[in-house]
């Protein structure tokens, strides 16, 4: 009873003191204050009445924490003030503020690699606009990024700002750009069937090097790295391993931060052969036979995704000339995980009938519209057809006006129609290039100027000067390869030349004229070109002790030349061939007019073979006769063999010669025969180190000459070698070393010959 009376107390006691309180405190008994007036303190550069727009609070208003709370947050939200402080003082609200400055000037310092142009575009801050610390730490991120792009991963950027008078700054980035960082190593964990450095020589990204000093592909870039991923992918799939797959490709920094180590972790899975190969059509008249006749997949071959979809391209071109525009074909795909092997079935269906509505082209801003569409072998109105979409994106591509080519097709206005949009992004098609180089026959130079789209409209101007230790040369040509919207390629050539020849065949020669040329294909693979030409030439210098047979052409002649080729190519490439057949036969007729008359008959041919994809042969020969329709054969229009058609002999080396004066006269008949491998020499790929060994065999006669000290004798010649290319980052060197083993007493020969050329 005693301690509940007292906790009774105790109580009553609070209760008594807690109401004093509340009853003591100012305004208890009054009601909420209203603000009298909101003042601002602290503003120079933004306008009070701005900042009052800011706060919740009006005169006449309640004053509340709340609605302090929410006023201090949306003038911190600006972003104009580096402090703020809102309070109540007597019945009025009272804002002090403390402006962010603003940016006098933004400097970088420190950058010699990237240009203040391009940093300043990567910066949000500018000049005149409030500075404020999150925005300057938002922009060292965006540079650091731009320096890691290019490949610099140990920059650092430190922002400095600079007090100035009127509360601006000066913003000044000091930036310190440290060393490319290189990859160092690149590993690979999983392999079995394939080397490391067999894989890394389908990588994009390459093992820094010395001899990659202006090569940017050992730079160390993420977005290259998902590439890689995918060219691994596509090594293995067109290898046989239809279960590839990339289980995780990690780059570490390593410690000094000077470089990365690359790991790729894969699992190559079973290889596979293709066993049973079929075709399925839904078209009853469509006959199986000759669609298996157009399919070049072998049984027992290893499983190719490369080979299956270009024999997909191959189907449905084969199907479409039949006269089924509107087909479906899928390669279906049976594994017996058992045996490794694939059974493929290529099912023909009938797909929907769908037709062009309207061809799009966008991205282009100098190449005129046209160019793009005559390479498009499709129209509005005509059946879509998948293939031509695909051969219509490597025609464009193959302009080389073009960094990149996408052909995208939508639903038209109707389920039946579609629409195809072709998006190009444009690359420059100017070319001002000087070129240096040295061959066995001196040094030389160039300096030439081409437009290869000049006006948008496809057409290709080139102007260009050589110099030589034994020949100038100036030429103009101008090409229009669609003339009258046709596909029929008409051009003009002017030139002018002079060679010195005293060391071989005791003269010089100068020549100046023109040629107008007309080409047009015959089939995919067939073209032929016409062209008519005129040259003054003239034949002077020469020395008093030259072959009589020499002294007879000196003086002044005017040609008029008629001339018709006939080319067949079927190679992969024409730059790099490693496969196929390229033929041209070509008549030259001199005489409609002028001093000179022949009839020259020239017929080249070169068979490519690939044993393996680093193996590459060829075979070629080289057939020319000459004869004169009046007059003997001038010096000058003979054919001369030795030096780049015919390794282990010198420039003019082989063929009818004065033995008198050593003398060099050519001859009406020519014929070479020529064999070569080309393999690598165990360096990386990349490198473009290949070795080479051939073998040469040729002759050339019939002089026409009277002299009895001319020797003239029309048995074959034969050298055999060895010879180095080099595609260096300045240009291509190759080196021959040959052994003419089957010669005449009278020729020339010559074991090492090298030709170098650099373009800048």
């Amino acid at each position: 009873m005693f301690l509940f009376s007292r906790y009774k107390i105790n109580f009553l006691k609070s209760l008594f003191i807690g109401i004093l309180y509340l009853v003591t405190m100012p305004g208890f008994f009054q009601a909420k204050a209203n603000a009298t007036e909101i003042r601002v303190e602290g503003s120079a550069r933004i306008e009070p009445e701005t900042i009052r727009s800011y706060v919740t609070i009006k005169p006449g208003e309640s004053i509340t924490s709340r609605k302090m709370d929410e006023s201090l947050k949306k003038l911190f939200s600006t972003g104009f003030f580096k402090d703020v402080v809102v309070k109540k003082i007597g019945n009025g609200v009272v804002v002090r503020v403390v402006e962010n400055p603003i940016i006098n000037r933004i400097a970088f310092e420190g950058n010699k690699r990237i240009s203040n142009e391009t940093l300043g575009d990567e910066v949000n801050l500018r000049s005149r606009v409030i500075f404020t610390r999150a925005k300057v730490e938002r922009d060292v991120k965006r540079l650091i990024d731009v320096y890691r792009q290019n490949g610099r991963f140990a920059a650092s950027i430190v922002p400095k700002v600079i007090k100035l008078p009127q509360n601006r700054v000066d913003l000044i980035f000091e930036i310190k750009e440290g060393h490319l960082t290189k990859v160092h190593s690149i590993s690979f964990v999983g392999n079995r069937n394939f080397s490391d450095r067999e894989l890394r020589n389908v990588l994009q990204t390459k093992e820094s090097a010395w001899y990659r000093f202006l090569d940017p592909q050992d730079t160390y870039d993420p977005d290259k790295l998902a590439f890689d991923r995918e060219l691994l992918r596509k090594f293995y799939l067109n290898k046989g391993f239809a279960d590839f797959r990339v289980i995780s490709a990690v780059a570490e920094l390593i410690p000094n931060r000077s470089g990365f180590i690359i790991t790729f972790t894969i699992e190559e899975g079973k290889r596979y052969r293709f066993r049973k190969i079929d075709v399925k059509a839904a078209f009853r008249d469509l006959s199986i036979k000759e669609l298996k006749s157009s399919i070049k997949i072998q049984k027992d071959d290893w499983y190719s995704v490369k080979q299956i979809d270009k024999t997909v391209s191959n189907l449905t071109d084969l199907v479409g000339t039949l006269g089924y525009a509107f087909v479906d074909i899928r390669p279906k795909i049976i594994p017996d995980y058992k045996n490794q092997l694939i059974n493929l079935t290529f099912e023909i269906n009938k797909g929907r009938r769908i037709f062009i509505e309207r061809i799009e082209i966008i991205g282009n801003i100098r190449t005129l519209d046209s160019v793009i569409r005559r390479e498009i072998p499709i129209a509005e109105g005509d059946a879509f057809n998948v293939s031509k979409i695909r051969y219509s994106k490597q025609k464009i591509f193959d302009l080389g006006f073009f960094e990149t080519v996408n052909i995208k097709h939508t639903v038209g206005s109707s389920p039946d129609k579609v629409l195809i949009k072709v998006k190009v992004s444009e690359k420059s098609t100017g070319q001002l290039s000087f070129g240096i180089g040295a061959s066995s026959e001196g040094p030389m130079g160039d300096i030439s100027i081409r437009e290869r789209n000049f006006l948008g409209k496809g057409q290709d101007l080139f102007l260009s000067t050589k110099l030589g230790s034994q020949t100038t040369q100036m030429d103009f040509s101008f090409t229009e390869p669609y003339f009258l919207d046709r596909k029929i390629s008409t051009g003009i050539d002017i030139f002018k030349t002079s060679r010195d020849l005293q060391s071989t065949s005791s003269f010089e020669r100068k020549s100046f004229g023109g040629k107008l040329r007309i080409g047009y294909e015959l089939s995919e693979r067939i073209r032929q070109r016409l062209q008519y030409g005129v040259s003054a030439e003239k034949v002077t210098n020469v020395h008093s002790s030259a072959s009589l047979a020499v002294k007879e052409q000196e003086g002044s002649s005017f040609k008029s030349e008629f001339s018709q080729s006939l080319l067949y190519d079927t190679r992969d490439s024409r730059i790099n061939p490693t496969k196929g057949f390229y033929t041209n036969y070509s008549v030259d007729l001199a005489g409609l007019g002028g001093s000179v008359k022949y009839l020259r008959n020239k017929l080249k041919a070169i068979q490519y073979f690939t044993f393996t994809d680093d193996l590459i042969g060829s075979l070629s020969g080289n057939f020319g006769y000459i004869f004169g329709l009046e007059d003997k054969i001038r010096i000058v229009d003979r054919f001369f063999l030795g030096g780049r058609n015919m390794r282990g002999f010198e420039s003019h080396g082989v063929g009818p010669r004065d033995t008198a004066t050593s003398d060099a006269i050519g001859g009406n008949l020519i014929l070479t025969v020529k064999s070569e491998l080309k393999f690598p020499l165990g360096f990386p790929k990349e490198l473009g180190l290949m070795g080479r060994l051939f073998s040469d065999v040729g002759s050339l006669s019939e002089s026409d000459s009277e002299s009895g000290t001319v020797s003239d004798e029309f048995s074959p010649r034969v050298s055999i070698g060895f010879g180095l290319t080099w595609k260096t980052v300045l240009g291509p060197l190759s080196m021959d070393f040959s052994q003419a083993v089957i010669k005449e007493k009278f020729d020339k020969i010559q074991f090492f010959r090298f030709d170098f050329g650099a373009r800048f």
